[in-house]
């Protein structure tokens, strides 16, 4: 079974995003760990800034809410992840968005299952998105967590929305970055066995 891991940024208080959904707060700083550590990460234009042409080697499915998807939409890119095959979750961005680019109106909670059930592949990777991880929490696996040294204040969470269900994660590894900031790797806990 393939793998769904959460990748998103958050400030020191548990904040994704502003009220507005603008990320404007968060620093520069995680592009040289991104190009280092996984490229499939980049952004396809920003691939071909770098010259950066390496196969996907962690991720091969990229998973988006509109909210995350708007910021690629807003400059004219229409598959800022190119490389690989790209999920857009929204019930208002019309299908035809781009004819390569999968738009899905309903049930995410299915569609990630079935991807999930693929047989061999890569993993999966959800991005930013903070309602559309509250409501694919049950079936995310890994949370790769950009943490930044800033205050919001106030905003959207990292699983906004998401029903009540306590779940454990064990820490993998960390990684410091450029501007005081950290991208640690959480693994779903597994239960251990009843006697």
């Amino acid at each position: 079974m393939r793998t769904l891991t959460y990748v998103v940024g958050v400030t020191l208080d548990g904040y994704v995003c502003a009220p507005d959904g603008s990320i404007d707060f968060f620093p520069d700083g995680d592009t040289d760990f991104h190009l280092r550590e996984i490229p499939e990460l980049v952004p396809t234009h920003i691939r071909a800034q770098f010259e950066l042409d390496v196969p996907n080697e962690r991720f091969d499915t990229m998973l988006q809410g509109r909210g995350s998807y708007e910021l690629a939409l807003r400059e004219g890119i229409t598959r800022p992840f190119a490389h690989m095959r790209e999920y857009v979750f929204s019930r208002t961005l019309s299908a035809d968005v781009d004819p390569t680019l999968t738009v899905v109106a309903e049930d995410p909670l299915g569609v990630v299952k079935a991807l999930k059930a693929e047989p061999g592949g890569l993993g999966i990777c959800v991005v930013g998105g903070p309602s559309i991880a509250g409501v694919l929490l049950p079936e995310i696996d890994e949370i790769l967590l950009k943490r930044y040294p800033v205050i919001a204040g106030s905003g959207k969470t990292l699983f906004e929305g998401a029903e009540y269900s306590p779940a454990a994660f064990e820490r993998v590894n960390r990684h410091d970055i450029a501007g005081g900031g950290d991208y640690t790797l959480w693994r779903r806990a597994t239960a251990a066995p009843r006697s």
